[in-house]
């Protein structure tokens, strides 16, 4: 298959910009898996949706406020500014242990292996230790008492692209990070933002359903802002994301295969966990990473169901979504009926993208 097969046109007006004025207030668009026939809803239906003895998986990765601004080592600049004198720009996009992350850099073309980075004045500083293609390097930092405070002090929120807006506001540090975002679960350099819609309110009426819910940890990294690069799906690589698998939702998703219970997964970073672990025979508490890559053809071991935003055209989780699509098609219609969905939600006018509205694939 082609990457161009994942296309369609998206009017620009319909790129949501800032969340929706309540947390929740989404709009939620239904696809049968099975008929690919869809339907108009409200998230906070979403609870109705769900059956007794679902089993409803989260990533419960933190946000971090990655976007950040430095000076080269002998170059003096506003401080934590992006003033236009000297400033290189850095986006943190996964941590690598032992102080190193690898990270975005513009201009990139500027700050070689070997170059040092001062944030803030000295409050962080790093080592660029080696330089990739496309702005890509990994940084050393010198150790500092609390360098995750350090950057809630000094970052910014990461804003995809596609929010045009010079920087992030106040309001991003609650509404780009879900209200299940684990205390010590820091390391995402993107929100999953099928999560970002629910409030504890949804999520207790989602209890009182009998559905059992449990969580995954994967730090969402530097996969999700690069562009497909090629042409044929066969040659499509993904970066690996960090990943933790608890031992409560191990033995949670034994007991529901087993069982025949759904398995619903919120976002697709827990897709894509869970069929990798799942892929791997690793149904047992453990950390690893994964780079698996689902696209039409692949057959679901774990994930039955699925709350998702809508995404990119020519997109890999376009691609995702289609593929589970698929495994519920006998007629393998699954590409064809998800972008029928999608020229339903643009007709709808539905908000598209990381505060955009929601579908839920089942």
């Amino acid at each position: 298959m082609r990457v161009t097969d994942f296309d369609f046109f998206l009017p620009p007006e319909l790129i949501a910009q800032h969340p929706p004025a309540e947390r929740g207030d989404s709009r939620m668009l239904l696809v049968d898996r099975h008929s690919g026939d869809s339907q108009d809803a409200h998230f906070r239906d979403f609870p109705t949706r769900l059956n007794h003895g679902d089993l409803l998986v989260m990533n419960n990765s933190r946000v971090i406020p990655a976007r950040l601004y430095a000076r080269r080592a002998g170059l003096r600049t506003q401080k934590n500014s992006p003033a236009p004198s000297g400033h290189v720009e850095v986006l943190l996009t996964q941590p690598l242990g032992n102080n190193h992350w690898r990270a975005l850099v513009k201009p990139g073309r500027k700050v070689p292996a070997g170059e040092r980075l001062i944030f803030n004045e000295n409050e962080l500083e790093a080592e660029v230790i080696d330089a990739g293609e496309f702005g890509e390097r990994t940084l050393l930092f010198t150790p500092v008492a609390d360098f995750f405070g350090a950057l809630e002090r000094i970052g910014h929120m990461p804003l995809p692209p596609y929010i045009h807006r010079d920087n992030d506001e106040p309001e991003d540090r609650t509404r780009y990070q879900t209200v299940y975002a684990g205390e010590n679960t820091h390391g995402s350099a993107a929100a999953p933002t099928a999560g970002l819609h629910f409030t504890p309110e949804i999520l207790d009426a989602v209890r009182k359903r009998g559905v059992q819910i449990e969580y995954i940890t994967l730090h969402v990294g530097l996969g999700t802002f690069q562009p497909v690069r090629v042409d044929d799906l066969a040659d499509i690589r993904l970066h690996e994301e960090p990943y933790t698998l608890p031992a409560a939702t191990a033995e949670a998703l034994r007991s529901a295969k087993a069982e025949g219970r759904r398995v619903v997964a919120v976002g697709t970073t827990t897709t894509r966990t869970l069929e990798h672990i799942a892929s791997t025979n690793q149904l047992r508490e453990h950390s690893g990473t994964t780079s698996i890559f689902l696209s039409p053809g692949y057959r679901f071991k774990m994930v039955d169901a699925l709350l998702t935003n809508f995404h990119l055209p020519k997109s890999t989780l376009l691609m995702l979504v289609s593929a589970l699509a698929e495994s519920g098609n006998a007629a393998s219609n699954g590409r064809k009926n998800i972008l029928r969905a999608y020229q339903h939600a643009v007709e709808q006018q539905y908000r598209f993208f990381s505060y955009g509205d929601c579908m839920f694939l089942s």
